[in-house]
């Protein structure tokens, strides 16, 4: 694939969603790029980094979301347009700024902020909606509705976001992100960026007002005032588009993958000459004259959109201030039950919607298809279970931390954290953690239940965090923790990527975004200066993590942090040969004989590792095993067997 500032103006690009995205900040001449990794926003960023230092474009992997958008703001306040990307719950994470900066009004340059929503929580802990925050904070709003207009909202967006002093947040959700479509590429414009902060005046106001000089109820006003004149200038956006006839049967109001979804849907459906589809791409503020001529041409009214009615709410509430010899519509949507509330779209959701509105029959395949679908075994398909890759050192590490609490018999646990231990809820990690909220949630929570000593509280509490996870949000826990006495042991799974995202460097690694040389940021030496108690171990060495776990447990209070350190298995094997050469002997692997009772395949559960049903013993998969030597340790009757590799 062409790297996203590939010089062919006028000509059609294969493009997954954000690398639209990341050609659009090219082609708005933005010089500023900063994020936290997050799917699904993760390759916005990523893409921007390749080619940073060809396009003197300042890229950065920010330690967390906060500091992303502070830092773009920066450039922004310099006169450089900036943008800061992220995923729904980092938006959690920056609201608190958000909702100054809109009242403060940005700089001399436009800002932006990205947001990936996931609906369906593919691989994030929840599913929430980022549009009700751009209404709230009084935030403009758009969201493409293809690859095209994940591109072109971009230029036009800085254009709103600099005539109106405000800043602008564009949503995507994963479909449009992670697919691919053609993309027609315009121009990358040849800029000199120039910073210089100096006073500036917020273009909102009625008279020239410098920026942050009036109290923050004047600067209210002064965004409800822009939010008029920019619902004005959304009224005629190319961004909303309508297809359809001139008076529907049924008026389909949508955005962004409700969109594509829709058009599938009617065209399957056979009724492009009953259905009317309007995109809207600016969801805030609504641009109510535009809709209100739409919701003249029919009686019915369905919304298509993901997650929350956001859309349908917004219509439903300002179609009430409607006099009553105006055309009262019928509304259809979430408010209704025709679509749910949560999850993602589907065309086939969108199609049962349509069809119970209209009472439209659809058979999508004949019924000689439908009976041989029928007649497939519900166990045709092998249920497969999330679990670490071969040779992660996750597994190894939730391994110690499972004997050593049950060594320690006093029914201790683990609160977990967001990342690719995520899955140690469930049988990948032994089932070992018990809580998993958000970032850096575990070692708050570690700090709460690190205090219950005086109310016969008597449980050890381990936090376990990722490194990325450590520097974006765990030290201010972690200072809490010790100046307070809290009682916890810190477990930090240091294996030297943001791996769960794409592995992004973070401030304990040695590259930038950009591939600069960085200073990296040594975890220890921050936890010994808190003053915590810390000790370095390899989760691969089984007995001594154990036993630094267990002397960790005999200690009664305060905070102790173990630093679990081996490289992630796929970033490893780039640069080094697998360790070791493992066999199994046949001879003392006795399958279901074994007095372990198939502790390996059954509990263990290295994908490696394959319980080969013919044969009733345990044999090694070649083809995918890392040969990390683990497998060895854990056998008690030593039939798996490592030879170190010269």
């Amino acid at each position: 694939m062409p790297y996203v500032d590939i010089d062919a103006p006028g000509s059609n690009q294969l493009f997954i969603g954000n690398e639209a995205i990341a050609r659009g900040i090219l082609e708005a001449g933005v010089g500023f790029a900063s994020a936290y990794p997050g799917t699904p926003s993760s390759e916005i960023l990523g893409s921007l980094a390749e080619i940073a230092q060809r396009r003197n474009l300042y890229v950065e992997w920010s330690v967390n979301e906060k500091v992303a958008i502070e830092a773009a703001t920066a450039a922004s306040f310099a006169g450089i347009r900036s943008l800061a990307a992220m995923k729904m719950n980092g938006l959690n994470v920056v609201i608190d700024f958000l909702s100054t900066i809109v009242l403060s009004g940005i700089g001399k340059k436009g800002l932006v902020l990205m947001v990936g929503d996931d609906p369906s929580a593919h691989s994030s802990s929840n599913e929430s909606d980022s549009r009700p925050v751009a209404k709230w904070l009084d935030i403009p709003l758009v969201e493409p509705g293809d690859f095209q207009e994940a591109k072109d909202m971009l230029p036009y967006l800085y254009q709103i976001s600099e005539e109106f002093g405000t800043l602008c947040i564009l949503r995507s959700v994963t479909r449009i992100a992670h697919a691919r479509g053609n993309v027609r590429l315009g121009k990358i414009p040849d800029i000199e960026h120039k910073a210089r902060f100096d006073q500036f005046y917020d273009p909102a106001a009625p008279m020239p007002t410098p920026i942050m000089c009036l109290p923050s109820a004047f600067r209210h006003m002064f965004q409800h005032m822009r939010l008029e004149r920019i619902k004005e200038r959304f009224e005629t956006s190319p961004l909303n588009k309508y297809v359809g006839p001139e008076k529907p049967e049924l008026l389909i109001i949508t955005a962004g993958s409700g969109w594509l979804y829709s058009q599938d849907a009617v065209n399957a459906l056979k009724a492009e000459e009953r259905i009317g589809i309007l995109k809207l791409g600016t969801l805030w503020p609504l641009p109510e004259k535009l809709v209100r001529n739409y919701l003249n041409s029919t009686d019915k009214v369905i919304f298509i959109e993901e997650i929350d009615p956001f859309i349908e709410n917004a219509v439903m509430e300002f179609a009430a201030s409607f006099s009553p010899e105006n055309r009262h519509n019928i509304f259809y949507g979430k408010h209704t039950r025709h679509l749910n509330a949560f999850g993602e779209l589907t065309p086939d959701a969108v199609i049962k919607a349509i069809t119970s509105v209209l009472d439209i029959k659809y058979v999508p395949r004949d019924a000689e298809y439908i009976k041989k679908i029928e007649s497939v075994p519900a166990n045709y398909v092998v249920d497969r279970l999330l679990t670490f890759c071969p040779g992660c050192p996750h597994r190894a590490s939730f391994w110690a931390i499972k004997n050593t609490l049950a060594m320690d018999g006093r029914n201790g646990f683990v609160t977990g954290d967001i990342g690719c231990y995520t899955m140690a809820l469930g049988p990948a990690g032994f089932f070992q953690t018990r809580t998993h909220q958000c970032m850096g949630a575990g070692a708050g929570l570690a700090n709460g239940f690190g205090q219950l000593h005086r109310f016969g509280f008597d449980q050890p509490v381990i936090s376990v965090v990722g490194d990325s996870t450590f520097y974006h949000s765990i030290i201010p826990a972690l200072i809490n923790g010790v100046h307070n006495h809290a009682d916890f042991i810190l477990v930090i799974l240091d294996n030297g990527a943001t791996a769960m995202t794409g592995f992004q460097p973070h401030p304990g690694t040695e590259l930038t975004a950009m591939g600069e040389p960085a200073a990296p940021i040594s975890m220890e030496t921050i936890c010994r200066a808190i003053g915590a108690r810390v000790e370095v171990c390899d989760p691969f060495d089984l007995k001594s993590t154990t036993e630094i776990l267990l002397d960790f447990l005999q200690q009664k209070r305060g905070v102790r942090v173990a630093i679990m350190r081996r490289s992630c298995e796929l970033v490893r094997q780039k640069k080094e040969k697998k360790p070791y050469k493992m066999k199994i002997d046949p001879e003392k692997c006795l399958g279901e004989d074994c007095g372990c009772n198939r502790l390996c395949t059954r509990i263990f559960r290295c994908p490696g590792l394959v319980w080969d049903t013919i044969a009733s013993k345990t044999r090694i998969d070649e083809v995918i095993c890392n040969e990390c030597g683990v497998c060895a340790d854990i056998c008690p009757e030593r039939a798996i067997t490592k030879e170190a590799v010269a």
